[in-house]
């Protein structure tokens, strides 16, 4: 299995490198198509999210095995504000960015796992998986 491998997160041209990296890596797994569109659209949300809101964070992408099951696991981690209402963040439809509002919870529906861990000034992290079908 590969290592982990990590994108920092500064500016707009980090988040294209994060979805080129987890497109790369998910191909290389032998995901679909459809799949390795999922993994991006997610991977670009989080780290879409940690530009706007934290400033700056890191996008880790790693092959991952569970027994005879192989995926993808995506952490997203910044020390930004925080989330101050997880609950109301992961409700469709919501947007603080005047975005869509697709946003977590629609990361949420493109991935197999999703957690997510917030503390109001200290920072965020989310972690997603996507397993092989």
């Amino acid at each position: 299995m590969a290592v982990q491998s990590c994108i920092d997160v500064r500016n707009e041209w980090d988040i294209v490198s994060a979805r080129q990296l987890g497109r790369d890596l998910a191909k290389e797994l032998g995901f679909s198509s459809v799949d390795q569109a999922r993994i991006t659209t997610a991977i670009s949300e989080l780290a879409r999210n940690i530009y706007l809101y934290a400033g700056n964070g890191r996008v880790c992408i790693e092959p991952i095995e569970e027994g005879n099951r192989r995926g993808l696991r995506i952490s997203a981690n910044d020390t930004g504000p925080g989330i101050q209402d997880i609950r109301k963040v992961m409700e469709d439809g919501y947007t603080t960015s005047g975005g869509l509002g697709a946003g977590l919870p629609g990361v949420k529906r493109l991935m197999d796992e999703f957690a997510i861990q917030s503390t109001v000034d200290v920072g965020t992290e989310i972690s997603i998986t996507k397993w092989l079908r």
